[in-house]
Protein backbone atom coordinates (compact mmCIF):
# COMPACT_ATOMS: atom_id res chain seq x y z
CA UNK A 1 0.00 0.00 0.00
CA UNK A 2 1.28 3.43 -0.96
CA UNK A 3 1.86 5.90 1.83
CA UNK A 4 0.27 9.35 1.37
CA UNK A 5 1.93 12.38 2.85
CA UNK A 6 -0.36 14.75 4.74
CA UNK A 7 0.47 17.51 2.25
CA UNK A 8 -0.99 15.41 -0.59
CA UNK A 9 -4.40 14.98 1.04
CA UNK A 10 -7.11 17.12 -0.48
CA UNK A 11 -7.66 19.76 2.16
CA UNK A 12 -9.83 22.66 0.96
CA UNK A 13 -8.22 25.37 3.07
CA UNK A 14 -5.36 25.61 5.58
CA UNK A 15 -7.76 26.10 8.49
CA UNK A 16 -10.03 23.18 7.52
CA UNK A 17 -10.02 20.40 10.08
CA UNK A 18 -11.92 17.83 7.99
CA UNK A 19 -10.08 15.80 5.41
CA UNK A 20 -12.16 14.75 2.41
CA UNK A 21 -13.52 11.21 2.75
CA UNK A 22 -12.32 8.93 -0.04
CA UNK A 23 -13.59 5.38 0.57
CA UNK A 24 -15.34 4.75 -2.73
CA UNK A 25 -18.87 5.78 -1.75
CA UNK A 26 -20.00 8.89 -3.59
CA UNK A 27 -20.86 11.89 -1.43
CA UNK A 28 -24.48 12.07 -2.66
CA UNK A 29 -24.96 8.39 -1.75
CA UNK A 30 -23.35 8.91 1.67
CA UNK A 31 -25.65 11.85 2.31
CA UNK A 32 -28.79 9.84 1.51
CA UNK A 33 -27.62 6.86 3.55
CA UNK A 34 -26.78 9.07 6.54
CA UNK A 35 -30.21 10.71 6.42
CA UNK A 36 -31.72 7.23 6.80
CA UNK A 37 -29.22 6.23 9.48
CA UNK A 38 -30.06 9.38 11.46
CA UNK A 39 -33.68 8.22 11.56
CA UNK A 40 -32.62 4.69 12.49
CA UNK A 41 -30.47 6.12 15.29
CA UNK A 42 -33.32 8.28 16.59
CA UNK A 43 -35.85 5.42 16.41
CA UNK A 44 -33.43 3.02 18.11
CA UNK A 45 -32.56 5.49 20.85
CA UNK A 46 -36.20 6.27 21.58
CA UNK A 47 -37.04 2.55 21.62
CA UNK A 48 -34.17 2.05 24.07
CA UNK A 49 -35.66 4.72 26.35
CA UNK A 50 -39.11 3.15 26.05
CA UNK A 51 -37.66 -0.23 27.01
CA UNK A 52 -35.86 1.24 30.00
CA UNK A 53 -38.97 3.18 31.08
CA UNK A 54 -41.06 0.01 30.96
CA UNK A 55 -38.31 -1.92 32.77
CA UNK A 56 -38.56 0.50 35.66
CA UNK A 57 -42.32 0.89 35.72
CA UNK A 58 -43.92 -2.43 34.74
CA UNK A 59 -46.43 -3.89 37.20
CA UNK A 60 -48.60 -6.96 37.20
CA UNK A 61 -48.57 -10.73 37.00
CA UNK A 62 -45.79 -10.76 34.39
CA UNK A 63 -43.61 -8.21 36.18
CA UNK A 64 -40.50 -10.38 36.41
CA UNK A 65 -40.68 -11.60 32.80
CA UNK A 66 -41.19 -8.12 31.35
CA UNK A 67 -38.72 -6.52 33.77
CA UNK A 68 -35.93 -8.92 32.73
CA UNK A 69 -36.89 -8.87 29.04
CA UNK A 70 -36.85 -5.06 28.81
CA UNK A 71 -33.45 -4.95 30.51
CA UNK A 72 -32.12 -7.26 27.78
CA UNK A 73 -33.73 -5.03 25.15
CA UNK A 74 -32.36 -1.70 26.36
CA UNK A 75 -28.90 -3.19 26.94
CA UNK A 76 -28.79 -4.55 23.38
CA UNK A 77 -30.14 -1.28 21.98
CA UNK A 78 -27.53 0.73 23.90
CA UNK A 79 -24.79 -1.07 21.98
CA UNK A 80 -26.73 -0.77 18.71
CA UNK A 81 -27.14 3.01 18.93
CA UNK A 82 -23.39 3.35 19.41
CA UNK A 83 -22.75 1.21 16.33
CA UNK A 84 -25.23 3.22 14.24
CA UNK A 85 -23.78 6.56 15.41
CA UNK A 86 -20.25 5.38 14.66
CA UNK A 87 -21.33 4.30 11.17
CA UNK A 88 -22.70 7.80 10.57
CA UNK A 89 -19.35 9.22 11.65
CA UNK A 90 -17.49 6.74 9.43
CA UNK A 91 -19.50 8.05 6.49
CA UNK A 92 -18.21 11.55 7.23
CA UNK A 93 -21.14 13.16 9.03
CA UNK A 94 -21.94 14.21 12.57
CA UNK A 95 -24.54 12.02 14.21
CA UNK A 96 -27.53 13.44 16.08
CA UNK A 97 -27.12 13.12 19.82
CA UNK A 98 -29.65 15.25 21.67
CA UNK A 99 -33.18 14.44 22.74
CA UNK A 100 -34.44 17.36 20.68
CA UNK A 101 -32.76 15.99 17.56
CA UNK A 102 -34.06 12.49 18.25
CA UNK A 103 -37.60 13.73 18.93
CA UNK A 104 -37.57 15.73 15.69
CA UNK A 105 -36.54 12.67 13.65
CA UNK A 106 -38.11 9.63 15.31
CA UNK A 107 -41.29 7.74 14.46
CA UNK A 108 -41.39 6.17 17.94
CA UNK A 109 -44.00 7.59 20.30
CA UNK A 110 -42.85 8.89 23.66
CA UNK A 111 -43.45 6.06 26.15
CA UNK A 112 -46.15 6.24 28.76
CA UNK A 113 -45.26 4.52 32.05
CA UNK A 114 -48.89 4.37 33.20
CA UNK A 115 -49.85 1.50 30.88
CA UNK A 116 -50.83 -2.05 31.66
CA UNK A 117 -48.19 -4.71 31.10
CA UNK A 118 -50.01 -5.86 27.95
CA UNK A 119 -50.11 -2.30 26.59
CA UNK A 120 -46.38 -1.98 27.29
CA UNK A 121 -45.68 -5.20 25.38
CA UNK A 122 -47.87 -3.97 22.50
CA UNK A 123 -45.99 -0.63 22.43
CA UNK A 124 -42.66 -2.45 22.42
CA UNK A 125 -43.87 -4.68 19.57
CA UNK A 126 -44.88 -1.62 17.58
CA UNK A 127 -41.52 0.02 18.35
CA UNK A 128 -39.48 -2.96 17.17
CA UNK A 129 -41.54 -3.24 14.00
CA UNK A 130 -41.11 0.49 13.38
CA UNK A 131 -37.33 0.23 13.72
CA UNK A 132 -37.35 -2.77 11.38
CA UNK A 133 -39.23 -0.76 8.75
CA UNK A 134 -36.85 2.17 9.17
CA UNK A 135 -33.84 -0.10 8.66
CA UNK A 136 -35.47 -1.77 5.65
CA UNK A 137 -36.14 1.64 4.06
CA UNK A 138 -32.39 2.37 4.02
CA UNK A 139 -31.38 -0.91 2.35
CA UNK A 140 -32.06 0.27 -1.19
CA UNK A 141 -29.95 3.38 -0.57
CA UNK A 142 -27.03 1.43 0.87
CA UNK A 143 -27.16 -1.09 -1.98
CA UNK A 144 -27.35 1.69 -4.59
CA UNK A 145 -24.35 3.40 -3.00
CA UNK A 146 -22.43 0.11 -2.81
CA UNK A 147 -22.13 0.56 0.95
CA UNK A 148 -21.83 -3.05 2.05
CA UNK A 149 -20.87 -2.08 5.61
CA UNK A 150 -24.14 -0.21 6.14
CA UNK A 151 -26.06 -3.01 4.41
CA UNK A 152 -24.54 -5.48 6.86
CA UNK A 153 -25.40 -3.26 9.83
CA UNK A 154 -28.99 -2.90 8.59
CA UNK A 155 -29.35 -6.64 8.06
CA UNK A 156 -28.18 -7.34 11.62
CA UNK A 157 -30.52 -4.72 13.05
CA UNK A 158 -33.51 -6.07 11.10
CA UNK A 159 -32.74 -9.62 12.23
CA UNK A 160 -32.58 -8.52 15.88
CA UNK A 161 -35.77 -6.44 15.75
CA UNK A 162 -37.75 -9.02 13.79
CA UNK A 163 -36.84 -11.74 16.29
CA UNK A 164 -37.73 -9.49 19.21
CA UNK A 165 -41.03 -8.54 17.55
CA UNK A 166 -41.86 -12.22 17.09
CA UNK A 167 -41.26 -12.86 20.81
CA UNK A 168 -43.33 -9.84 21.84
CA UNK A 169 -46.12 -10.82 19.46
CA UNK A 170 -46.12 -14.31 20.99
CA UNK A 171 -46.66 -12.77 24.44
CA UNK A 172 -49.82 -11.06 23.17
CA UNK A 173 -51.31 -13.98 21.24
CA UNK A 174 -53.70 -16.45 22.82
Amino acid sequence: MESIALEKLEVKSPDQRNIELNTGIQKNHRSEIVEGLNKLLADSYCLMLMSQNYHWNVQGMNFRTIHLMTEEHYSELFEAVDEIAERIRSLGYLSPGTMKEFNDITSIDIPNAELSEQEMVANLLNGHETVTKTARSILELSNKGQDEVTTDLLTKRMEQHEKTAWMLRSMLER
